[in-house]
C-alpha cells in the first residue's frame, strides 16, 4: 500500500507534534485518508485526544471510540500513526505493543526529539519509518518506498 501525502498534511503533522514537544511530552498524530486502487490518499492529519508524559503517549478508549466511529462514518481509515521519541527515532518495545495500527503492511512513523528540530519541507530527514510484517514484527521500511508526497 503506497500512502499519497500532500505537503500540507506534513506541515499539519509537525506544527501538531510540536505542540506536545514544547512541553517535552511524547505526541501521536494519525493520518486518515481513503483508500482508491492500491493508494491511500491521506486527507488529515488528526492529533487524537490523548495521555502523554516524557517517554509514553495512550490513546483512552474513550477516544478511540470516537475516532472508530468518525473513521465509520465518513469512509476513513488511518494510513499511518506518526508519534515522536524524546530522543532516538526507533520503535520501542512499548511502541509495539501500544501501536494503534496493527496490520500486516501497517506504517508507524517516529520523530526524534518530541519533532522540535522537524519540518514539514524536510520531513523525512530523520523520520524513522517501519512497518508491519507478516509476522507481526515492525521492522525499518524506506519511506520512498510506501510514500509519495505530493504539492
Amino acid at each position: 500500500m503506497k500512502l499519497i501525502v500532500e505537503s500540507k498534511v506534513l506541515a499539519a503533522t509537525v506544527s501538531l507534534l510540536k505542540e506536545d514537544g514544547l512541553r517535552s511530552r511524547e505526541s501521536v498524530v494519525l493520518w486518515l485518508g481513503r483508500r482508491r486502487a492500491g493508494e491511500v490518499r491521506v486527507v488529515e492529519a488528526l492529533r487524537p485526544d490523548h495521555r502523554s508524559g516524557s517517554d509514553f503517549f495512550h490513546i483512552p478508549p474513550a477516544s478511540m471510540e470516537a475516532l472508530q466511529e468518525r473513521l465509520r462514518e465518513e469512509n476513513l481509515m488511518i494510513g499511518a500513526q506518526v508519534h515522536t521519541h524524546p530522543m532516538e527515532a526507533f520503535h520501542s518495545p512499548v511502541d509495539d505493543r501500544w501501536a494503534i495500527v496493527r496490520h500486516v503492511g501497517a506504517l508507524s512513523l517516529v520523530i526524534p526529539y518530541f519533532a522540535q528540530h522537524a519540518r514539514a519541507e524536510a520531513f523525512w530527514d530523520g523520520t524513522a519509518m517501519f512497518v508491519m510484517t507478516a509476522e507481526g514484527r515492525w521492522t525499518a521500511a524506506d519511506p520512498r518506498l510506501h510514500v509519495e508526497q505530493v504539492l
